[in-house]
């Protein structure tokens, strides 16, 4: 990358549950300036969809408040995957952007995993609902016959933004490598499926996420009052902007867990070749292009829903509770968020039938650390393991992550790695924020609790 002299980025961070606008110093990679809401799926219409308007709106206003102060001078975009825009020839949406966790009639299931490329052509797994983007579009076309139609240009889903703000269509790598079965990732090129689905014309051009791909719109700079021209950034897909500051200045081979929604564990130095499929183990492509081994989980979402059900807790209390679990061998089977990770089946607690908010708390991190150590090795994750986002300030999953691996954990403890990575596209130099280092130790029965509770999946 080539450094620049931008002082401040506005980047549109749209993740699945929260969209946001925030303003980074590029001195200190600060977060100056933050704004969010929620992101919300419509029910109605053709299928559940993002509220892509509300979403453009809440993005000009964030923008114009920011151009005012503290003002930027470039603009980045972040989203998350599994999601692709379709665009009439006027360049609006011919169809609606799909919400991903909508369910397809069987039949269609049916007829699309026929279709599909193997894992061999594109270290792609199978997934549930529309977690594939190439079931999304096989769908839309095979049940919407004459909307799909209309479609001239294909994008991926931060493209999408970026398009909107620079009237430039593109598709980017780290998009289009995040199980799309639309990639070849050792080839470098598109996979057997866009010619099945016959949609290789559609496909905009494939641009890197780090060109600047044009300037704000007059007319939408005009409306966000910016004072000279802004350069608008390709794009980026989220996971793979929390992983970019470390592939910039950390030598492989090391680990990043990158937690949000997802976990999504990136094996940076690693191999393709001892990928499962069937564990929700596959590649991602980096922002150069390279494939990586990875694996996930909707930990994220597991979370969530495990804490609104257990209520506050200290979480001193809970770290405490960590011993009385592991000596009543009370635990957490998967998975909570059906569908996906390395053991999809059907959740249930063991000995929790009077155990404590704090005991429970202390459960539900094991649960989480004992996933992510799984997700780990499935990649053959090596060197230190480091993790960004919300699970970074959870003291309590950070230190049984480094017992169960036996290795240094350092957890970056800003609110997200993805406003910072995709600022970096920008060609601003990473700055290194805080970090928290967790060396490994040794916890008593934490290795036989293990043992325990792979015994107890089977």
């Amino acid at each position: 990358m080539n450094a620049t002299s931008y002082r401040r980025i506005a980047v549109l961070d749209i993740g699945k549950t929260n969209a946001k606008v925030v303003v980074l110093d590029s001195e200190t990679g600060a977060e100056i300036a933050v704004l969010k809401r929620p992101n919300v799926t419509i029910k109605t219409g053709l299928y559940p969809h993002y509220d892509v308007e509300a979403l453009w709106s809440f993005a000009l206003d964030a923008l114009k408040r920011l151009a005012r102060e503290p003002g930027f001078d470039a603009i980045s975009i972040t989203t998350h995957g599994a999601s692709a825009a379709l665009l009439a020839r006027d360049g609006a949406l011919a169809m609606p952007v799909i919400d991903y966790e909508h369910e397809y009639p069987q039949d269609i299931r049916d007829a699309y995993t026929r279709l599909r490329p193997s894992f061999d052509e594109t270290f792609s797994p199978r997934l549930a609902m529309g977690l594939n983007v190439g079931a999304q579009l096989h769908y839309q076309k095979t049940a919407f016959p004459e909307e799909f139609a209309k479609v001239a240009t294909i994008l991926t889903y931060a493209q999408y933004w970026t398009a909107r703000l620079t009237g430039v269509a593109a598709n980017e790598l780290t998009s289009l490598g995040c199980h799309t079965d639309l990639w070849n990732p050792r080839a470098g090129r598109y996979s057997s499926l866009v010619d099945r689905l016959a949609i290789g014309d559609l496909m905009a051009p494939i641009r890197s996420a780090f060109d600047a791909l044009g300037p704000v719109l007059p007319d939408i700079a005009a409306e966000l009052g910016l004072a000279a021209p802004v350069p608008v950034y390709c794009g980026i897909h989220d996971s793979n902007a929390s992983l970019l500051p470390h592939l910039v200045h950390r030598a492989a081979p090391f680990a990043v867990v990158s937690t949000g929604t997802w976990v999504i564990n990136f094996g940076v130095g690693g191999d393709l070749d001892h990928l499962d499929p069937k564990r929700d183990a596959l590649a991602n492509v980096d922002a150069y292009g390279r494939a990586v081994p990875s694996s996930r989980f909707m930990g994220g979402r597991e979370f969530e829903i495990l804490s609104a059900e257990i209520g506050p807790v200290d979480e001193k209390a809970a770290q405490a509770a960590i011993g009385p679990v592991i000596d009543k061998g009370m635990m957490l089977l998967p998975n909570i968020a059906p569908g996906s990770g390395p053991f999809p089946g059907k959740a249930r607690w063991i000995g929790a039938e009077e155990a404590s908010r704090e005991e429970r708390s202390a459960a539900a991190c094991l649960y989480l650390a004992l996933m992510t150590d799984a997700c780990l090795g499935l990649i053959g994750a090596k060197g230190p393991v480091i993790v960004e986002g919300p699970f970074a300030l959870n003291e309590t999953y950070l230190q049984l992550l480094a017992a169960l691996t036996s290795r240094e954990v350092m957890a970056l403890p800003g609110s997200t790695g993805t406003s910072q990575g995709a600022a970096l596209l920008t060609g601003i130099r990473p700055v290194s924020g805080a970090e928290t280092h967790v060396p490994p130790t040794d916890i008593p029965g934490l290795a036989a609790y293990r043992t325990r509770w792979y015994a107890a999946m089977e």
